[in-house]
């Protein structure tokens, strides 16, 4: 009896075998597709940062849950990046600052992160995204959720919603007030978890007008559809809020032309982002599914923090939890299994290898069954590796014989019919 070896992965990363990686394949190529047709160029940024560099573009919360540790090559402090905008960043302001804006950018790839060590949350991030850098127009920031739309059709998804919020907005309000650091996070809190009563009781004793406590008390209630701009109008009076809420309605009128307005809702007391975003911020849900499969929003600070100030937006995709929440409707679209397997009980195994080879010209995915076995144990692997088909090659005869794993099915195909490249599965 072997030994068998201890091999434990580490807290919140995963492995996935063959039936989820073709599913994880399938997403990432279908939003690739998608980012391609937008006009998006792919970049593939390095997988180690210098530590002082990319936190320039982390904001407080990833800059504590960055993996890092000492490059014995320079003593330096490096990263594993917990977030692929920052590099794209990096890489558009230092790389491509000769080049004419904007740029577009698109990316896929793995991030690592600190979390709380409880069961379920996941250090591990797959990412897919794009950038759209040099435009601060309220297009531009459409377009990012007009994408987020498609790519959501394009995965299959059916029942989701798009939740647009606005830093601006919550800015205009917030900023202002005479709070202290500790009373700030309390109020932010409240807000985010829409608690009216919590926020209340923050409020009573500092000394805000009127108006000011109106407003903050409006922003948990604030979220809907469209309608939710009107009601904000006759609430808020400030005019960096106004203003927001003014390209809210441009990014709205763009989406109508897109077609997509019925996936859209708003939530203006949405506090994600706050510290980091500049404007329009959103998040992508599916129905049944609690977490977020994609965010996005308008960060147009961060490119001055790598010495190039330009506008940006952007957003990504978490394909772990895209591939959670699609799982079953994935079986599908994203088929992990091989189209033939090849198999031959001839001493020569010449005709089987070159049959193999002409159905691959022909786009086939082929395998040839080179284990010894019988026909019966051939078609038992095919099944269960999940084969679509087994091609039973024998030496005497025009014709081969199909066999469908799915039901065992067989028929006869001539072999001309292969070498003229007319077969079809």
């Amino acid at each position: 009896m072997s030994n068998i070896i201890e091999t434990r992965l580490p807290t919140g990363v995963k492995d996935f075998l063959p039936a989820k990686a073709a599913k994880l394949d399938y997403l990432r190529n279908t939003l690739r597709d998608i980012y391609r047709a937008w006009g998006f160029r792919p970049v593939v940024p390095a997988v180690l940062e210098n530590l002082a560099v990319l936190e320039l573009g982390l904001g407080t919360d990833l800059r504590e849950k960055t993996f890092r540790f000492d490059d014995r090559q320079t003593g330096r402090l490096v990263a594993f990046p917990p977030d692929i905008t920052p590099q794209v960043a990096r890489i558009a302001a230092t790389r491509m600052r000769e080049m004419p804006l904007p740029f577009r950018l698109c990316y896929s790839g793995r991030v690592l992160r600190h979390t709380e060590q409880q069961l379920g949350k996941d250090r591990e991030v797959f990412q897919s995204g794009v950038e759209l850098i040099g435009l601060e127009s309220a297009e531009a920031d459409a377009e990012m959720i007009a994408m987020a739309v498609q790519s959501l059709q394009a995965v299959g998804a059916e029942e989701f919603t798009i939740d647009l919020g606005q830093v601006a907005f919550l800015r205009g309000i917030l900023d202002d007030l005479p709070l202290d650091q500790v009373q700030a996070m309390a109020v932010r809190g409240a807000i985010a978890a829409k608690d009216t009563s919590s926020l209340q009781q923050l409020l009573v004793g500092l000394p805000l007008t009127d108006q000011q406590r109106s407003e903050v008390l409006a922003l948990p209630r604030l979220f809907g559809g469209r309608e939710v701009l009107a009601r904000a109008r006759r609430v808020i009076t400030n005019p960096v809020s106004q203003q927001a809420l003014d390209n809210l309605e441009k990014i709205l009128e763009v989406l109508a032309v897109y077609g997509v307005e019925e996936h859209i809702t708003l939530d203006l007391g949405e506090m994600r982002g706050f510290d980091y975003h500049t404007g329009l911020i959103f998040q992508g849900f599916l129905a049944g599914y609690g977490q977020a499969v994609c965010s996005g929003g308008r960060y147009d600070s961060l490119m001055a923090r790598y010495g190039f100030p330009a506008p940006a937006t952007g957003f990504s995709f978490n394909l772990y939890n895209l591939l959670f929440a699609l799982d079953r409707k994935l079986d599908a679209r994203a088929g992990e299994g091989t189209d033939i397997l090849l198999f031959s009980s001839e001493q020569d195994k010449t005709p089987a290898q070159r049959f193999a080879t002409t159905l691959r010209g022909q786009g086939f995915s082929v395998a040839r069954d080179i284990i010894t076995r019988d026909r019966t144990a051939s078609l038992d692997y095919a099944r269960r590796m999940h084969f679509r088909c087994l091609l039973v090659i024998d030496a005497a005869g025009d014709a081969l014989t199909l066999i469908r794993t799915a039901d065992g099915t067989e028929t006869k195909v001539e072999r001309s019919t292969i070498e003229s490249g007319q077969f079809t599965l």
